[in-house]
């Protein structure tokens, strides 16, 4: 399995549904030293985890983008498309509660690029309120 592209269309965020393909997931991010993002089902629901540990600590997320990512979870938040619980950085970040594997893989791809510095499909996914 090929480390993912950037930007990483939607349906290519993988579904680490269940403990053997989390850890599957996981461990192939980590052996490209890429960052580890995924969808999960949780019932009726989704989830979207990403992480930059799997990197390498050379891999950093610039604080403008950080913060950025931060404001777009909350809104997440805020709109009710996303529980309270949600993990916004700096390294780990979790959304529980997406209605549909659609919107999940929408959010991951776009949180995905957001973490390689482009905004601009986060921003088309979670618009601003201003």
């Amino acid at each position: 399995m090929q480390p993912l592209p950037v930007p990483c269309p939607a349906h290519l965020i993988p579904d680490a549904s269940g403990t053997n393909a989390f850890h599957a997931a996981y461990r192939q991010a980590m052996a490209h030293r890429a960052v580890f993002v995924a969808i999960e089902s949780d019932g009726l629901r989704w989830t979207v985890k990403a992480d930059t540990l799997t990197a390498g600590p050379e891999f950093s997320v610039d604080d403008t983008v950080n913060e950025e990512v931060r404001a777009a979870i909350s809104r997440l938040v805020s709109n009710h498309e996303v529980d309270l619980d949600a993990y916004m950085g700096p390294v780990y970040f979790m959304m529980h509660s997406v209605t549909s594997e659609g919107r999940a893989r929408e959010l991951a791809a776009a949180l995905h690029a957001a973490l390689h510095g482009d905004l601009e499909p986060l921003n088309r996914a979670v618009p601003s309120t201003s």
